[in-house]
C-alpha cells in the first residue's frame, strides 16, 4: 500500500517503482513552484495574484473562462480577497474583466494580451525543455502519461477538498457559526444534489 511505503525505501519492484514516481512528482511541483515563485518575483506578483493568475490561464486554455466567483472558489478566498486580487493583475496588464454577451450581468476573467507576451516570453526556455522531452515519447505514451497525470491531479483535487471541509467544521465549532450557503454562482451545490 502507497502509504505504508511513503518517506521509506520499498522492497519491491512495483513498489520502488511508484515510489519513485511519486518522488519524481514531489521534485517536479518544487521544482516548478520555484520557476513560478521566479515568475512572481520578476514581475512584483504575490503568492496569492501567481496562484490566482494561474487558475484563470488555465481555464481559458480549456475554454471554460471563470467568473469572479468561481475563482473565490478555486483559491478558497473570500469575496473581498478575490477582488482584490483581481484588481491588482488587472492594473498590471495580466488580466481583464470581461461581460458575458449572453447575461451582461456575468463576468468573466479572461488573460490579457500584455499578460501573454510576459508569460511567453518568460516560461519560453521552459517550453523549448518540455517540447524537447516530448520528442522522446510517442502518441501512446503520451496518452497514458496524460491519463495518469488527469488521474493524480484529480485526485489531489479530491484530497484538497476534503482538507478544505475539514478547515471549514473546525473553524466553524470553534466559533460557533452555522454553516454558510453557497454563494450564487459559487459553482458549488447543496449536499445531495
Amino acid at each position: 500500500m502507497l502509504a505504508d511505503t511513503i518517506f521509506q525505501r520499498p522492497d519491491e519492484p512495483r513498489a520502488r517503482l511508484i515510489s519513485s514516481i511519486v518522488s519524481q512528482l514531489h521534485l517536479y511541483v518544487a521544482h516548478a513552484q520555484h520557476i513560478g515563485e521566479s515568475f512572481a518575483a520578476r514581475y512584483a506578483l504575490g503568492h496569492a495574484d501567481l496562484h490566482a493568475l494561474l487558475v484563470v490561464m488555465e481555464a481559458e486554455l480549456a475554454g471554460r473562462p471563470l467568473t469572479p466567483s468561481d475563482l473565490r472558489a478555486e483559491l478558497n478566498f473570500s469575496s473581498g480577497s478575490v477582488t482584490g486580487v483581481v484588481d491588482r493583475l488587472e492594473a498590471a496588464g495580466h488580466v481583464y474583466r470581461d461581460r458575458d454577451t449572453a447575461d451582461r450581468r456575468k463576468i468573466f476573467l479572461r488573460y490579457a494580451e500584455p499578460g501573454v507576451a510576459v508569460a511567453r516570453e518568460f516560461f519560453a526556455p521552459l517550453a523549448r525543455r518540455t517540447e524537447q522531452v516530448m520528442r522522446g515519447f510517442d502518441d501512446e505514451e503520451l496518452e497514458t502519461v496524460q491519463r495518469f497525470l488527469t488521474a493524480m491531479v484529480g485526485t489531489a483535487r479530491e484530497h484538497r477538498d476534503e482538507l478544505r471541509a475539514e478547515a471549514s467544521t473546525a473553524r466553524r465549532i470553534r466559533t460557533g457559526r452555522p454553516k454558510k450557503a453557497p454563494e450564487s454562482g459559487s459553482g458549488t451545490a447543496p449536499p445531495g444534489t
